[in-house]
């Protein structure tokens, strides 16, 4: 992750500024302006880590918003700490030593987005976990808060998982409303095909084994199998495999922990879950500050 990108730090400044953490008025009236403290990020679960470079580039743009800010800081991880890392209940992620207004004002945002990341990376894990020893790989899909896509990807990277398309202009996906609108599955694979740039793949989703042969018979370069059963998609990925040509399957909808084995099991190659982004928990993290010498 390129934390200093023009699109992070964009987000990243915007959290600072939504908090007003540059206009914080009650640290401002009770702390000593030149008092420093050392803040220090700790788990209060067991979790999978993730962000933890955005702890240095928040501090960095406070500085850029608040020019009373003191401009020098350190921030210290752990070596056996970085992002994707698991962590036990209690182990320490970080060391910031700043000064205290600062790190008041930013504890918040801060927090903020390392527990959401961290909840992303953790949830993640667990359906990587959940299909060990199969050969499928687990995807994110688009269903991400908005502004925080690039974040949220990398999150699920950090878990174990796959990057899906990360807009949509990353690739195309003729999905059922696609088919509806512009006339059926022959159609819309006839004019993707006619007008798709070179090396971009073209998958269709289908939602019953008569449309997997239908977009088979169209020229259909990968498919996602919605809303099926494991049955139903154990038998589609047994069609797919007796054609001579390599056309990777993907399962989604109604994928959950309990069920995403079965469905691993069928030999499908990949598993979209929205919920790795769209409904992921947030981890417990904490920061204790204390003044410098306690």
């Amino acid at each position: 992750m390129d934390w200093k990108s023009k699109r992070v730090d964009a987000v990243l400044e915007m959290a600072l500024l939504e908090d007003h953490a540059n206009s914080d008025t009650t640290t401002h009236l009770t702390i000593d302006s030149a008092l420093k403290a050392t803040g220090t990020v700790l788990a209060k679960q067991d979790c999978v880590v993730a962000g933890l470079g955005a702890i240095q580039q928040f501090l960095e743009i406070f500085a850029r918003i608040d020019h009373t800010a003191p401009q020098h800081f350190e921030v210290i991880h752990p070596p056996e700490i970085f992002d994707g890392v698991r962590v036990k209940r209690g182990q320490t992620l970080a060391v910031i030593r700043h000064n205290a207004r600062t790190l008041l004002s930013a504890e918040r945002v801060i927090l903020n987005l390392l527990q959401h990341m961290s909840g992303i990376a953790t949830s993640t894990r667990q359906f990587v976990d959940a299909i060990e020893g199969t050969k499928t790989h687990i995807l994110d899909t688009r269903k991400t808060v908005p502004g925080l896509r690039a974040l949220e990807k990398y999150a699920v990277l950090c878990g174990g998982g796959t990057n899906h398309r990360l807009d949509l202009s990353d690739g195309i996906l003729i999905k059922n409303n696609h088919i509806s609108l512009g006339g059926g599955i022959e159609a819309v694979l006839e004019r993707a095909i006619r007008g798709r740039q070179p090396g971009q793949r073209i998958e269709v989703e289908v939602r019953s084994f008569s449309e997997l042969e239908e977009a088979i018979r169209f020229g259909a370069e990968a498919v996602l199998l919605d809303n099926m059963t494991p049955a139903e998609v154990g038998k589609c990925v047994e069609r797919i495999l007796k054609e001579e040509r390599w056309i990777p399957s993907e399962a989604s909808g109604g994928i959950v922990l309990g069920n995403v084995r079965a469905y691993a099991e069928t030999g499908v190659e990949f598993i979209s879950v929205g919920a790795l982004t769209h409904s992921a928990s947030a981890v417990d993290l904490n920061m204790r500050i204390q003044a410098e010498g306690e």
